[in-house]
């Protein structure tokens, strides 16, 4: 189950999905879009969604300014798949 949490930017985590509202391109989104990368600047956040080395999503916060995201719960670890028992049929019959 996915939780939409209001905290400050400074607990925001890569993998948190962030509402980068409409896009200032002639086809403008309104989507969730993955945090990539975080980084403090001059005591600022920066949030970053997508590629930065391609055009991206740059946001930037203060601190303890609050901020709406998805995140996802961790993955739980899988279960080994159980091991068949010791005895195995021979095919012989009756």
């Amino acid at each position: 189950m996915t939780t939409r949490i209001t905290i400050p930017a400074a607990e925001v985590r890569v993998g948190d999905q962030f509402y980068d509202g409409p896009a200032v391109s002639n086809h403008p989104t309104f989507a969730w879009e993955a945090i990539t990368h975080i980084h403090v600047v001059d005591g600022l956040i920066e949030l970053i969604t997508g590629n930065p080395d391609a055009p991206h999503g740059e946001f930037w916060f203060e601190p303890d300014e609050a901020v709406t995201v998805v995140r996802h719960p961790p993955a739980e670890p899988e279960q080994p798949a159980p091991k068949p028992h010791g005895r195995r049929s021979q095919g012989h019959t009756g």
